[in-house]
């Protein structure tokens, strides 16, 4: 974390952290110009060069994010886009990563009685790609579309997860959204009497 922040706020980004947001762009000057003009205007920037993307529906991506910073190597930026966490992540990342579900049978597609319901579809962003980054100023409050920084970008060279660490991560959030219990499922047709109400 930049000197210059406050060590418990991670919601801005810094100089550097825009000029690496914007080093994915082919026109990096020009990028760094908009948000000098416009510093609360969100951006569309190519993954694939700089970072790929994998984004999660938000509670998924939120206790990813919680295994990350609890019991793993923490994360790199992160951001919030309409209803949706954006986990940015090593180059080749989004090759990758699926791949590995699939192998671990996490996957979308998974096996007949395999795991495939406890990790939701991550949508992985790499070459070819594009997203939609919330703007280096956050709006106060934050805009109608949910676009804002969890964890802002704070240097130019950050740290990024690669798809080993995201695949530990997503496995952890998904088992411990598992509840297991040693007793049968209740049987779908009997009825429930409220036995607190007895006389």
């Amino acid at each position: 974390m930049s000197s210059t922040r406050n060590a418990s706020d991670v919601s801005g980004v810094t100089p550097d952290g825009a000029a690496w947001l914007a080093s994915a762009g082919t026109y990096p000057r020009s990028t760094l110009s908009y948000w000098r003009e416009r510093p609360d205007a969100p951006v569309v920037l190519p993954c694939g060069v700089a970072f790929d993307v994998v984004s999660t529906p938000a509670i998924f991506g939120r206790r990813m994010l919680d295994r990350m910073w609890d019991e793993g190597p923490g994360s790199g930026p992160v951001a919030e886009f309409r209803g949706r966490m954006l986990l940015f992540a090593a180059v080749g990342t989004a090759q990758r990563l699926p791949a590995l579900l699939e192998w671990e049978e996490w996957g979308a597609h998974g096996r007949p009685h395999g795991r495939t319901g406890a990790v939701p579809p991550l949508l992985c962003h790499g070459p070819g790609d594009a997203v939609t980054v919330p703007a280096p100023v956050g709006a106060v409050p934050p805009d109608r579309a949910g676009s804002r920084w969890l964890v802002a970008p704070d240097t130019r060279h950050p740290w990024l997860p690669g798809p080993e660490v995201l695949l530990w991560a997503a496995v952890r959030a998904a088992r411990a959204a598992v509840r297991i219990s040693i007793f049968p499922p209740p049987d779908q047709g009997a009825n429930v009497y409220d036995v607190s109400r007895r006389r």
